[in-house]
């Protein structure tokens, strides 16, 4: 049976979720049974919890149906410009709450679900994360789909359904082990198969050129099925739609070998064909180059670009005859956009339709795609950068090499014509890299092939500017724009911390979560005992909730009074989770120096991803691992210091530590990480930052005030000046005696004394080849960490044991996210780098959120 409400729950609920009334409650009783009896086939003897979850998901689902239909028939019928974001990774998370949230009956379900003697919250914990991203880029699309429902705009996520997504980290004896992530195991009741709708894909073959123009046959071909889920604004009725491709071999694939009498050996190479969505390649910021990869970027381009233009052509809802033959007005009724490179392909492949199949001119195919396609810019990192092997794109895609090399040549003639003799610049600017084995670089294609191209923060887009992308600056300066990056409020405060909304939702109303900056209502209350008191109490509830969380599933104790310190994020050295090792066991030395000493207690906790091949950050998870394992049973430090590797960090697990979090550790060396969002969701959430200046961490400073977060460290141009100077990191351990004590004890074996060298290459990396300058920013680290644990001190009474409610948020608590962002004056808004018209099908008044999406926390 579940646990009765008390009233303050209750209370709650029926504020912010909306009160139920007795009739929807009857009615999602009366759906859960239905669904439990027609749909599962099971009664209540028989039925699982998975049964339950299943059911209530069916009825919730039940809700969205009609608007969802009535969402895609008035986009038909008013034909608004619509906006396709194309991305590799969607990292959707769970549906459910997110679902309930957005329809107004989380309240309903609540109550219903209690009285059939269940527990919502435990049904929720049955569904499976949809993990079909990395982090970061995959996180922003799914907000951004989030977004762009609640404001009314008509717009199709694009992408893969990949049958296994992101892996399930295990930690074993301190090492992460992968396990495939079988998400689709037990069917996912929140998509729908659209075979009506399956698409040919073509691969390899051989280009054929003719008086009657260019033709790619003897392809290989494979088909892209489409499933359908909803993605529902916020309380407006509008759902949209994200549409995820999966790859099915043709019934006549591999034709030859069954006639021959190899049918069982032609069955079974069905599966090289379906490969092609079995598996999201686990790699960050890191680019691997392998053929099943670039088969994946191709596959949901193509299949997408046919699945546009058929949407293009129709004007009625549910025809499917062409009826539009002109693609003159092609850029005023489609957008696409980019996510980073790896949909790049969708400029050659609308080129090669627009020229080979519906045959437009070149100049004219050129100018159309252009005015289409827009690029976003995700990183600055080297290795992060898309760079095929001509010879690969040769044997794979025949007819786009031709395409990429006419575009190229096109764009290299305007080059050399406006910089006369500076061959230099011509080799720079060049799509392909030549060499001893010549490439294609998929940056220089989107940024050639793109009327608009963004960074993700300010600092970002600058960089991109003057450094990344700087020849193509000069030749088009108007191209380059910044779109500060975001997060949705519904899932990261309403859905995650819904008795911090309460509170919020008590002094100023509901509007602020579909506009932000409507938190600025509460710099009035900057003094309010009664709002510290309840932000504080909650923090609080938040604390011993997840600690609970961290005992039942780890197997850890955690003191809830003590400090949650908090560094979640994909385990990468530019992320610098190596610095906070390095102050946790200075910390730990300093207790162990003097245990008489009065130390603020903290709970240390570091969790994330490192990808499968990437050894240094597989390291890195071991290393904090032992030293947890070392500081965790000393019995001289006690409370005062634990240190939590979170395995499995994932966007449900984030929705639980974030809300709980008290300090946000966002310390990736200056100039590296190109916006952040977590960092966004921790101050969101009433958490304090850590940080250096780097990413959307700048616009926050700019926005709270600099002295209301903990800045520290190197700035770009400090790094900048460094990497002219030479780094030289042995300078810093020779100077400062606690870095190399802390860099010594990690070295000799302190904290793996089973194996004294399991760290050696760790240590020899950080004295003689760090790419990302930890000892650099170490002592500003340690002095800045300081001041936390001195305002943590001096907190109010009645502050109860959160960093949050210090005085310091009580003057900007959440304000950090109140953005828009301020861009230079003269500015045009826009929606990310689109165009749009209106939003339609959306309230104006009691759903308005900023045009400026990009720019806004959304």
């Amino acid at each position: 049976m579940a646990k009765p409400l008390t009233d303050g729950e209750r209370r709650k609920q029926i504020s912010v979720r909306g009160l139920a009334g007795l009739g929807d409650v009857a009615e999602v009783r009366k759906s859960f049974n239905r669904h439990l009896h027609f749909t599962l086939v099971k009664d209540r003897n028989v039925a699982t919890r998975r049964d339950y979850y299943l059911a209530l998901a069916h009825t919730v689902r039940d809700h969205l149906v009609g608007r969802w239909i009535r969402t895609q028939q008035r986009y038909y019928e008013r034909d608004p410009k619509r906006i396709y974001y194309l991305s590799l990774e969607f990292y959707m998370g769970r549906t459910l709450q997110n679902t309930m949230v957005n329809l107004g009956l989380q309240n309903a379900c609540d109550e219903a679900i209690y009285q059939l003697g269940l527990d919502l919250e435990e049904l929720e914990e049955i569904e499976e994360d949809a993990g079909l991203g990395n982090g970061g880029l995959g996180r922003l699309a799914a907000c951004f789909l989030d977004s762009m429902a609640t404001l009314g705009l008509a717009a199709y996520g694009y992408g893969i359904r990949y049958e296994f997504g992101i892996f399930n980290q295990k930690i074993v004896n301190g090492w992460q082990v992968e396990e495939a992530d079988d998400w689709l195991r037990y069917g996912n009741p929140w998509e729908k198969a659209r075979p009506e709708y399956m698409l040919p894909v073509h691969f390899y073959g051989r280009v054929e050129h003719s008086p009657e123009g260019v033709r790619w046959l003897d392809t290989q071909v494979v088909l892209a099925m489409p499933y359908d889920t909803p993605v529902p604004g916020y309380k407006n009725d509008t759902v949209n739609t994200m549409r995820l491709w999966s790859a099915k071999a043709p019934n006549d694939f591999k034709l030859h070998d069954f006639n021959v009498g190899g049918y069982i050996e032609a069955v079974l190479d069905r599966n090289l064909a379906e490969n092609i969505s079995r598996v999201l390649y686990p790699n960050d910021n890191f680019f691997e180059g392998k053929e099943l990869r670039l088969k994946q970027e191709y596959f949901v381009v193509a299949a997408t670009l046919q699945d546009i233009i058929r949407r293009f052509k129709s004007s009625k809802f549910g025809c499917r005859d062409p009826v539009r033959t002109s693609f003159e007005t092609f850029p005023d009724k489609v957008a696409i956009q980019l996510n980073d490179t790896h949909p790049a392909l969708a400029i050659p492949e609308l080129m090669r339709i627009l020229v080979d199949v519906e045959k437009v001119d070149w100049d004219k195919a050129w100018e159309i795609t252009k005015k289409t396609c827009a690029y976003t810019n995700h990183t600055v990192l080297p290795e992060a950068l898309e760079r095929w092997p001509v010879s690969m794109f040769e044997k794979l895609l025949p007819r786009h090499l031709d395409i990429i090399y006419a575009i190229n040549q096109r764009h290299l003639d305007h080059v050399a014509a406006l910089f006369p003799g500076d061959v230099d610049r011509l080799r720079r600017m060049s799509v392909i890299e030549e060499g001893d084995c010549k490439r294609i670089n998929m940056a220089h294609l989107c940024v050639i092939g793109s009327h608009a191209v963004n960074g993700v923060a300010r600092i970002h887009s600058e960089i991109v500017r003057q450094s990344v992308f700087k020849d193509f600056y000069e030749l088009e300066p108007e191209k380059f724009q910044n779109k500060t990056n975001g997060i949705t409020p519904r899932r990261w405060l309403l859905l995650c911390n819904p008795g911090l909304a309460e509170t919020i939702v008590e002094r100023i109303g509901e509007g602020f979560l579909t506009d932000l900056s409507q938190l600025k209502k509460l710099l009035p209350l900057v003094g309010d005992e009664a709002l510290i008191r309840d932000v504080a109490q909650v923090k609080q509830e938040n604390k011993v909730k997840f600690s609970a969380f961290l005992e039942k599933q780890y197997g850890v104790k955690v003191n809830p009074s003590s400090m949650f310190d908090v560094h979640v994020k994909r385990i990468h050295e530019y992320k610098r989770q190596l610095l906070n090792c390095l102050h946790v066991v200075t910390l730990y030395n300093r207790i162990k120096k003097d245990p008489t000493q009065a130390f603020v207690p903290r709970t240390v906790m570091i969790g994330g991803k490192a990808a499968p091949g990437y050894h240094m950050a597989k390291k890195i998870i071991k290393l904090v691992t032992s030293i947890g394992d070392i500081i965790n049973h000393d019995p001289i430090v006690g409370d005062r210091l634990k240190v939590i590797f979170l395995e499995n960090y994932r966007v449900s697990l984030a929705e639980k530590v974030i809300p709980a979090a008290d300090l946000s550790q966002q310390i990736s060396t200056a100039g590296t990480e190109a916006s952040g969002t977590g960092n966004m969701k921790f101050m969101l959430n009433g958490a304090l930052t850590i940080g250096t200046m780097d990413g959307a961490n700048v616009e926050m400073a700019e926005e709270a005030g600099a002295e209301n977060l903990f800045i520290f460290g190197l700035r770009v141009e400090d790094v900048e000046a460094l990497d002219r100077k030479g780094y030289n990191a042995h300078e810093y351990y020779d100077r400062l005696p606690e870095l190399r004590q802390a860099v010594d004890q990690i070295n000799g074996g302190f904290f793996s004394p089973r194996e004294p060298d399991c760290f050696k290459d760790v240590v020899n990396m950080l004295l003689n080849h760090d790419r990302f300058k930890v000892f650099a920013d170490y002592e500003a680290y340690v002095a800045c960490q300081a001041r936390v644990d001195q305002l943590y001190r001096e907190r109010p009474p009645g502050a109860g044991c959160s960093l949050g409610v210090n005085p310091l948020l009580a003057g900007c608590l959440c304000i950090v996210c109140t953005l828009p962002w301020q861009e230079p004056s003269g500015s045009r808004p826009c929606l990310l780098t689109w165009e749009l018209p209106e939003p339609q099908g959306v309230d104006q008044e009691g759903h308005q959120e900023h045009r400026l999406l990009g720019q806004v926390l959304q």
